[in-house]
């Protein structure tokens, strides 16, 4: 590293300097000095935040530190472009660390002003705008962290309570089935002594049982029948029953339809039995199969819960890495699980998947609380009634996420401030404005994407692209953060369908 004379007339030409007076532009030179600095690093992330960078040539590249790699987050020759110990001013309200490291890729000048000077600078001249800038960054943040908070919190309660609602219809359907489960096994437990205490040769026992492993197996494979077809089956089986002696059969039919089993069946089992005992026989076989139909229906029940504890693992990724190849419609099915609960009977939620698109490199736990979050705002839109779309495909070199509603749509007049933090149109206590923000940041700032809204009366879009192949930045890093922009950049509308 070297050192060279500070020119005034050269800092002037910095948009970060150039309406400073000629008076203060000394005080800067007589403060402050000109390094040179040989390619390689300046300073480290996490260390004591002691120098104000600002770069006069060159090329500097920051980076971060994540899981044991350093990720490129910003790289630029642009003059003028600040970082370092640009928080000085705030003092020991904020922690002064560097927080990202920094290189210059080939020997590069800097203005540099020791913090210390920096500080003084900031509050010497500035005393109103360190004011406004230390309370409005310290209120942000403060508020911000309390709001996220606050909408993680409103977020996993309203999941927990759908995914409750959900396993709780097919947990309560299976103790239902095991309760009567439990009966029929008792009863047929009886007709079985009814039956032993009939006369029966050997042959016609035989018969019964192969009867009874028929019935059983036809079970699984009988085909739902419409509702007249049912009832016109269930007419026919009773009349056979009661022209038998079962004045009960139509308690008796509906268990050998759902079976999938008729008339000439029963007639099979009346070949069999002695006529003595037809009634104790049909009787069992009927027991027989609602058994079957039951254990099925506990086994149903079973694969249901099963099926939404798979779901909430798949949502939450809690046995998956943080960043991992993934299929973009796993995450959007286990979103819908999750959700189901929440959407309204009236709503239909119509699924166009491409399924060639290939799978992408994520965060799937946050892209999951992307597709929460604007589904959660389709179907609040549409109130009781609507069709949401969720349509995947591929742009170029991006797969594409489309969340679509049938809503009443987004005013243009508020279009453009839909993604700002705390920007909300729901009612006083009904939304944090945080949901689209955060949505924003895990698809543009985390996952180099971008997300883009399209929205007339009645047809609204919300685009989510994401890149296929893996991106050589940090998405954890805003350039916020680092000092150096200020600015976030992306396509806000889709173009014109």
């Amino acid at each position: 590293m070297s050192e060279e004379r500070c020119r005034p007339d050269e800092l002037r030409t910095l948009f970060l300097f150039e309406k400073l007076t000629d008076a203060q532009l000394d005080w800067l030179c007589q403060r402050g000095r000109v390094e040179v600095m040989p390619a390689g690093p300046v300073y480290a992330e996490g260390d004591p935040a002691t120098r104000f960078y600002v770069l006069l040539d060159g090329t500097v590249v920051l980076s971060r530190r994540l899981r044991g790699a350093d990720i490129e987050a910003t790289r630029t020759s642009q003059p003028g472009v600040y970082a370092g110990a640009w928080q000085a001013y705030l003092g020991d309200r904020v922690q002064q660390r560097y927080p990202s490291s920094m290189r210059v890729t080939e020997p590069s000048r800097f203005f540099v002003l020791d913090a210390e000077v920096f500080a003084q600078l900031m509050n010497e001249w500035f005393p109103m705008a360190v004011h406004l800038l230390g309370g409005g960054f310290l209120y942000r943040a403060n508020l911000q962290g309390l709001t996220g908070q606050r909408e993680r919190l409103l977020a996993l309660g309203s999941l927990s309570a759908g995914l409750t609602h959900e396993l709780n219809n097919p947990a309560a359907a299976a103790v239902r089935a095991t309760a009567s489960l439990r009966e029929r096994i008792a009863g047929q437990r009886q007709m079985l002594g009814t039956i032993a205490a009939a006369p029966h040769d050997h042959e016609s026992l035989e018969a019964l049982i192969r009867l009874q492993e028929q019935a059983a197996e036809r079970v699984p494979k009988a085909q739902p029948l419409s509702p007249l077809e049912a009832s016109d089956r269930e007419d026919a089986i009773t009349g056979w029953l009661e022209s038998h002696g079962l004045d009960d059969g139509w308690q008796l039919a509906p268990a050998f339809v759902a079976a999938g089993l008729d008339v000439a069946w029963l007639e099979q089992v009346a070949a069999a039995v002695d006529a003595a005992a037809l009634a104790g026989a049909l009787r069992w076989l009927s027991c027989t199969i609602e058994t079957e139909l039951l254990m099925n229906e506990i086994e149903d029940a079973a694969a249901r819960i099963s099926a939404l504890v798979g779901a909430a693992k798949q949502y939450s990724q809690l046995d998956r890495a943080p960043y991992q190849v993934i299929d973009v419609h796993d995450l959007l099915d286990s979103t819908l699980v999750i959700l189901a609960g929440k959407i309204p009977p009236g709503i239909r939620v119509v699924k166009e998947y491409d399924r060639s698109l290939p799978a992408i490199p994520a965060y799937a736990a946050e892209l999951n609380q992307v597709w929460t979050n604007l589904i959660d705002n389709a179907v609040s839109a549409m109130d009781q009634a609507g069709v949401l779309t969720v349509r995947t495909g591929l742009d170029d070199d991006r797969v594409v996420v489309d969340i679509c509603d049938t809503g009443p749509g987004v005013p243009p007049e508020i279009r453009d401030r839909i993604f700002e933090p705390f920007f909300t149109t729901k009612p006083v206590g009904q939304g944090t404005g945080l949901g689209l923000d955060i949505s924003f940041r895990i698809v543009v700032n985390k996952h180099h994407g971008d997300i883009a809204v399209d929205s007339v009366p009645g047809d609204t879009q919300f685009r989510v692209r994401l890149p296929v192949t893996q991106v050589n930045t940090d998405p954890a890093v805003s350039m916020n953060s680092n000092s150096l922009f200020s600015e976030r950049a992306v396509v806000r509308h889709a173009p014109a369908r």
